[in-house]
C-alpha cells in the first residue's frame, strides 16, 4: 500500500510525499525482519528525498548501507556511499564528508576484489585530498593507480597521468622530493620520459631554479596549447607559482 502511494507521489513529482511513503514501507519490512526488501525501499526513499531533502536522503542511503553491510552485500553497500558522498559533493558542499564515504565505498570495492570500482573512489579522494592540502595522502593514493595502470595493458597509457598527478603534489610541498619522485616514475615507467608531461615538469623545474616566473607560466602556455589542463591541474600549478613568486619577494 505505500509503495503505491509512493509510486503516485513520484509520478506528481511530489518526492517529499513519495520519501516519506518509501520510509514507511522499508519501516513495515523491518519489523517482519524482511532486511532486502527495507533496504531497497530506504534506497527508494533516499532517491526521492535526493530531489527534495538530501539530509533525508542521506540518512535512508545509511540506513540502506547498514542493512546490506550486515548481509555482506559490500559492493551495493559501496554504490550507495558513492550516492551519499555525491550529495556532499553537489548539493550540501562538504567535501570532507563526501571524501569519507569515497574512502568507505573505496574500501569496500577493495574487499570485494572490485579494483576498478575502488580506485574511481580513490581518485576522487586523492583530488580532494590535494585540494586541502593533504598532500601526502593523494601521492600515494595517485602512486598507487599510476602502478596499477602501468601493470594493466588496457590502462597503461594512463599511467602518466597519475605520474603527473603525484609529481604536482611533491611539487607543492618541496621541489626537491620532486625531482626524485621524477626520476623515480621514469625508472619504473620509462614511457614517461617521453610524455609531455614530465617534459612540462621539467621544464618547471629550470624556472623554478632560476625564480622565473614567466619561464614556468610560458611554459605551461605551452603545454596548455595542446592539452589544456583541467581546473585541478591548473590549482596545483598556480600554488606551485605561488611558492616561487613568494621566493622571488624573499631575496628582494
Amino acid at each position: 500500500m505505500y509503495v503505491r502511494a509512493a509510486n503516485m507521489f513520484k509520478m506528481a513529482k511530489n518526492w517529499s510525499a513519495a520519501g516519506d511513503a518509501f520510509y514507511k514501507a522499508a519501516g513495515l519490512h523491518l519489523r517482519v525482519q524482511s532486511k532486502h526488501n527495507a533496504a531497497v525501499n530506504f534506497i527508494d526513499a533516499g532517491n526521492a528525498y535526493k530531489k527534495s531533502d538530501p539530509q533525508e536522503a542521506i540518512s535512508c542511503f545509511g540506513k540502506a548501507t547498514d542493512i546490506y553491510t550486515d548481509m555482506g552485500r559490500f559492493n551495493i553497500a559501496a554504490k550507495h556511499h558513492i550516492s551519499v558522498a555525491e550529495i556532499y559533493e553537489s548539493e550540501l558542499l562538504d567535501i570532507h564528508k563526501a571524501l569519507a564515504h569515497y574512502e568507505q565505498a573505496a574500501d569496500y570495492y577493495k574487499g570485494e576484489e572490485s579494483t576498478s570500482a575502488a580506485n574511481k573512489c580513490l581518485l576522487k579522494v586523492a583530488t580532494y585530498a590535494a585540494q586541502m592540502e593533504q598532500y601526502q595522502k593523494a601521492i600515494e593514493i595517485f602512486e598507487q593507480i599510476g602502478t596499477y595502470s602501468m601493470d594493466t595493458t588496457l590502462l597503461k597509457y594512463a599511467a602518466k597521468d597519475y605520474f603527473f598527478k603525484a609529481a604536482l603534489c611533491h611539487f607543492c610541498v618541496d621541489m626537491l622530493n620532486c625531482k626524485l619522485a621524477v626520476q623515480k616514475y621514469e625508472d619504473m615507467y620509462p614511457a614517461f620520459t617521453d610524455a609531455r608531461e614530465c617534459k612540462l615538469l621539467k621544464k618547471l623545474f629550470e624556472a623554478h631554479d632560476e625564480q622565473n616566473t614567466e619561464a614556468y607560466t610560458e611554459a605551461i602556455r605551452e603545454f596548455d596549447s595542446i592539452t589544456r589542463s583541467d581546473k585541478w591541474q591548473t590549482t596545483m600549478l598556480l600554488r606551485i607559482k605561488k611558492t616561487i613568486q613568494d621566493e622571488e619577494n624573499d631575496l628582494r
